[in-house]
């Protein structure tokens, strides 16, 4: 009974750990690295565009990163939030949708990299 505490508030934290971030729609998930994933999307972007893509890391070691629209900027822009699978190896990949309203063609770019 000294553990339940512990116990119940480790589970707790691991609930919270498998919510999507606020605001965040689930795209999808892929096997590979997040930083391989963050810069496929990044590429696509710009090629698409012709623009500079912002990318931010969110974790040490590109563990986690949010790729930010052509024309987006940090902090509160539309961007690919790239993160660690909550499930294993791989990488879970949703969508932020910023101030400016970014189109269904930004998904779609990130769904080719998944």
């Amino acid at each position: 009974m000294k553990y339940l505490p512990l116990i119940a508030l480790t589970v707790a934290i691991s609930a919270c750990a498998a919510q999507p971030p606020a605001g965040v729609q689930s795209v999808g998930q892929s096997q590979q690295p997040p930083k391989a994933v963050a810069t496929c999307i990044a590429q696509k972007w710009a090629d698409g565009s012709q623009q500079q893509v912002v990318t931010q890391n969110t974790l040490a070691n590109d563990q986690a990163m949010d790729v930010f629209v052509p024309g987006q900027q940090p902090p509160n822009g539309a961007a690919a939030v790239v993160r660690p699978s909550n499930t294993g190896k791989g990488t879970w990949v949703g969508f932020r949708a910023g101030s400016g309203g970014a189109s269904g063609e930004a998904s779609g770019a990130i769904s080719g990299c998944l």
